[in-house]
C-alpha cells in the first residue's frame, strides 16, 4: 500500500503528464515523496491553501525545471505574485574551499555543488527575462532555497556567507517559522492562485538572447546572459580556480560537456568578459574559421583591439607555458592531433600533440565541447581524451556536464529524438510524439521547405538552409554569381561563399549563418556549426538513406572531399562522422526544424 506522501507524489506526477506532457522519472517521484509533502505542510501552516503550486516548472526555451514555483497575489500591491523555491534535502553544507559559491555536501567530497541561492535567483531572473507579461514588473518574482533537512544552523554556517536578496533567500528546517513568515509576505491568503498561474503558463514568451546578438556587450561592457544551474557552477568554479592558480601557482583543467543549445559558448563568453573586466590575461580560441571570425567581427565591431582576443586552436605551438591565466577553448571537440599544417615552420614540425600546447598554454585551460559534433576526419577532442591527458601530466582535472537545453525550444525530447533516429542513441529510431515547444514537420518538397522559411522571415524569424555535402561545389563565375549547385528536380540553390570575401550580395563563408543575406544559399556542416537561427530548413543528402527502419550511410553518395582517402577515414568513422553530422545541421533551429528526404520515404 502506497504511504500518503507516495500518493502525494503520483498525484502531483499525474497533473504534470496531464498540463505539460512532461513525465517524470522515478528518482524525481521519489524526490518528491521526501520534499513536497513538507512544503505542503508548510503552505497548509501559512494559511496559504489557496496558493496554487506548479512542481517541476519549466523555464521558457530551455529543458530547465524549477522545483517549486508558487503563484498568487501579491497582499499589499494586489498584483501578481510569483515565489520560486529550490527544494534541498542536504541536511550538512559547506563552503568549498573558502568559495562562497560553491559548496559541498555529504557524500560527495570532491564534487561542488552550485549554492542554492545563486541557482534559485537564476532561475528567477531568467523567468523575469523571458516571460512577457512580467515586463515592467521586477519585483513579481521572489525566490527561496529550503534546506528542510538541516537542522542546526552549525551544520549549514557556511551558507549563511553568500549574499541574499529577494530573489535569493536561504531558510532550513531550524528557520522555518521565518520561511512561513517570508511566503505570507508574498502571497494573498485569501485569493485562489489559479488565474494567476494561467498568466505565468500561457504568457508569451521573449526572444532568445541569440548568442551573437549580444557577444560584444558581453565583452566589452557587462554580462548579458543568466546562467543557470550547470552554467553558473561552471563559470564559478573557472572564476574560483583561477584565483588559486594565482595566489598558489597552481594549475586546473576544467572539462564542459553539453549537447548542441545546452549553453557551453554562452559560458565561453561569460567568462571571457568577467574575465577580461577582472585583469586576468585571457584568450578565445575554436577550430572553426566560421565561429572564431564571426565573433572577430560581431565583438569587435566597435573596438577592433578585442578581436585579438579571438584565436584558433593552432595558434599557441610557440606559447610560453602558463603564460595566460585562461585559456577558452570552444568547440574543443574540434582539437586535431597536432596543429601542423601545410604553412608551418619545419622547426615547429615536432610532432607535439595539439592538446598537450593548449593545456600548456594556462594555468586554467578551459575544454567546451559536444564529442557527438565531431564530424571531420582527425578531429579528436573528447572529454575522456583531455581528461586522461591532463591526469597523467599531474594536473587536477573537473568536470562539468550540461544537461540543460536551450536550442531547439528547449526542447530534450526533440535532441534525443535526432539521437535515436540517427543511430547515436540506443533503442533505434521511433515515431516524433511532438513537443509544443518546438516544431518539427517534415517538408514535401524543397519549394514548399523555401517557401515555409521565407514566409517566417517575412514575420521577423530568422531562417537557414543547410544540406549534407552530396553536391559538386563550384567556384564562382567570372561574373560574381554563384553556381546552382545543389539540385533537386528542378529546384536549385548555389552552396554557401567558399571563400573570405562576399560574391555579389552572398556574404563571404564566415558569415553565412549571421548576415542576413545567407539566405539563398545552401550551407554546409564547417558554416552551420557552431551557430543558430530560428528556423532550419535541412536537406538529408544520398549519403544517408532510410533502409528496413533505420538510416544507412553510403559513402560514395559524399561529395566532401575530406573523406576520399579511405585509408585515413575507414567507413566505421565515416559512418559516424555522417550522423554526427546530421545531428549538427538538425539542431541547429531554435523554433522549428523542416527536414527534407528528396525522393525518399520519410522515416
Amino acid at each position: 500500500m502506497l504511504t500518503l506522501d507516495q500518493q502525494f507524489a503520483l498525484r502531483i506526477a499525474e497533473q504534470m503528464l496531464f498540463h505539460t506532457g512532461h513525465r517524470p522519472a522515478p528518482a524525481e517521484i521519489r524526490s518528491w515523496e521526501r520534499s513536497l509533502p513538507v512544503l505542503a505542510h508548510d503552505l497548509e501552516q501559512a494559511g496559504l491553501s489557496k496558493v496554487e503550486v506548479l512542481v517541476e516548472h519549466h523555464l521558457p526555451l530551455t529543458s530547465k525545471r524549477a522545483d517549486v514555483v508558487l503563484a498568487g497575489r501579491h497582499p499589499r500591491t494586489g498584483e501578481p505574485s510569483y515565489v520560486v523555491i529550490e527544494l534541498k534535502q542536504w541536511s550538512r553544507a559547506a563552503a568549498w574551499d573558502d568559495d562562497r559559491e560553491l559548496v559541498l555536501i555529504d557524500g560527495y567530497p570532491n564534487a561542488p555543488r552550485l549554492h542554492p541561492v545563486a541557482q534559485v535567483r537564476g532561475y528567477c531572473e531568467y523567468l523575469t527575462d523571458f516571460a512577457k507579461f512580467l515586463d515592467g514588473q521586477p519585483d513579481a518574482v521572489a525566490g527561496a532555497a529550503y534546506l528542510h533537512n538541516a537542522m542546526a544552523e552549525a551544520d549549514v554556517r557556511d551558507l549563511y556567507d553568500y549574499p541574499q536578496d529577494s530573489r535569493g533567500r536561504l531558510f532550513t528546517g531550524a528557520r522555518r517559522g521565518e520561511f512561513i513568515e517570508f511566503l505570507r509576505d508574498r502571497l494573498d491568503p485569501d485569493v485562489p492562485g489559479s488565474p494567476y498561474a494561467d498568466q505565468l503558463i500561457n504568457s508569451a514568451v521573449a526572444p532568445s538572447k541569440q548568442l551573437l546578438s549580444v557577444a560584444a556587450d558581453e565583452v566589452q561592457q557587462r554580462e548579458q546572459f543568466v546562467l543557470l544551474a550547470e552554467q553558473k557552477l561552471a563559470h564559478s568554479y573557472v572564476l574560483h580556480k583561477v584565483e588559486r592558480a594565482r595566489s598558489g601557482d597552481k594549475k586546473s583543467v576544467v572539462i564542459v560537456t553539453g549537447g548542441p543549445g545546452s549553453g557551453k559558448s554562452v559560458i565561453a563568453l561569460s567568462l571571457l568578459g568577467d574575465l577580461a573586466r577582472r585583469g586576468r590575461s585571457v584568450l578565445h580560441a575554436t577550430g572553426s574559421r566560421s565561429f572564431t571570425q564571426t565573433l572577430r567581427k560581431v565583438a569587435g565591431q566597435r573596438q577592433p583591439r578585442v578581436q585579438r582576443m579571438f584565436k584558433y586552436f593552432n595558434q599557441f605551438m610557440e606559447a610560453e607555458p602558463n603564460d595566460l591565466d585562461v585559456l577558452i577553448l570552444d568547440e574543443a571537440h574540434r582539437i586535431r592531433e597536432t596543429s601542423v599544417d601545410r604553412y608551418t615552420k619545419a622547426a615547429l614540425r615536432t610532432g607535439r600533440r595539439q592538446v598537450d600546447e593548449l593545456i600548456a598554454a594556462a594555468r586554467v585551460p578551459v575544454f567546451l565541447l559536444d564529442q557527438h559534433q565531431v564530424v571531420k576526419p582527425g578531429e579528436l577532442g573528447t572529454a575522456e581524451e583531455i581528461r586522461q591527458y591532463a591526469a597523467d601530466l599531474g594536473f587536477e582535472v573537473f568536470q562539468v556536464d550540461l544537461v540543460a537545453q536551450f536550442r531547439c525550444g528547449g526542447s530534450e525530447e526533440y535532441v534525443q529524438w535526432v539521437q535515436r533516429l540517427l543511430g547515436l542513441a540506443e533503442d533505434g529510431p521511433v515515431e516524433w510524439q511532438g513537443d509544443p515547444a518546438f516544431e518539427v514537420r517534415v517538408a514535401d518538397s524543397p519549394e514548399a521547405m523555401e517557401s515555409l522559411l521565407q514566409d517566417k522571415i517575412a514575420r521577423g524569424y530568422g531562417a537557414r538552409i543547410s544540406a549534407g555535402y552530396c553536391w559538386p561545389w563550384s567556384n564562382p563565375r567570372p561574373d560574381e554569381t554563384l553556381v546552382e549547385d545543389v539540385q533537386i528536380g528542378g529546384w536549385a540553390r548555389p552552396w554557401n561563399v567558399k571563400g573570405e570575401r562576399k560574391v555579389g550580395e552572398a556574404p563571404p563563408a564566415a558569415l553565412w549563418a549571421s548576415d542576413p543575406n545567407g539566405f539563398g544559399q545552401v550551407g554546409c556542416i564547417y558554416t552551420a556549426q557552431g551557430f543558430e537561427y530560428d528556423w532550419s530548413g535541412v536537406i538529408l543528402g544520398p549519403d544517408l538513406v532510410w533502409r528496413n527502419g533505420r538510416f544507412t550511410t553510403v559513402r560514395d553518395a559524399n561529395k566532401d572531399p575530406a573523406f576520399k582517402n579511405r585509408k585515413a577515414t575507414d567507413d566505421a568513422a565515416f559512418d559516424r562522422l555522417i550522423r554526427n553530422t546530421y545531428k549538427v545541421l538538425l539542431t541547429r533551429g531554435m523554433t522549428g526544424t523542416r527536414p527534407l528526404l528528396p525522393g525518399r520515404r520519410n522515416p
